[in-house]
């Protein structure tokens, strides 16, 4: 039986300054995650620990973002993190720096 999506959680995270792509990942990652409460354990009967869950980073450059790292940022279930191209790169005036801002989306599938 193929598993069915119960949740969809976006988030936005900026690196300012290092142009690192794991700490904005990381924080659109928690950006998503304070949005949201999960209230249906106890009337479902699942467990927080049934989650299957999927990470989708979007950055300039996705081979930069370490995946276990943003993993690690979810507390329950069995994570999957994807990093893929999107996000935006800002270049300071004299281009020796950008802010990288990279987005996230949280599928979890029970």
């Amino acid at each position: 039986m193929s598993k069915e999506r119960w949740i969809t959680e976006m988030g936005m995270g900026v690196d300012v300054h290092g142009q690192d792509y794991t700490t904005a990942a990381c924080r659109a990652v928690s950006d998503a995650l304070r949005h949201s409460s999960l209230n249906f354990f106890s009337a479902s009967g699942k467990s927080r620990d049934e989650m299957d869950i999927e990470v989708i980073i979007a950055v300039a450059e996705p081979d930069s973002v370490n995946t276990q790292q943003v993993a690690d940022e979810i507390p329950y279930g069995k994570v999957l993190v994807r990093a893929t191209r999107g996000g935006l790169d800002i270049p300071d005036q004299s281009g020796s720096d950008s802010i990288v801002i990279a987005n996230a989306a949280i599928l979890v599938h029970f």
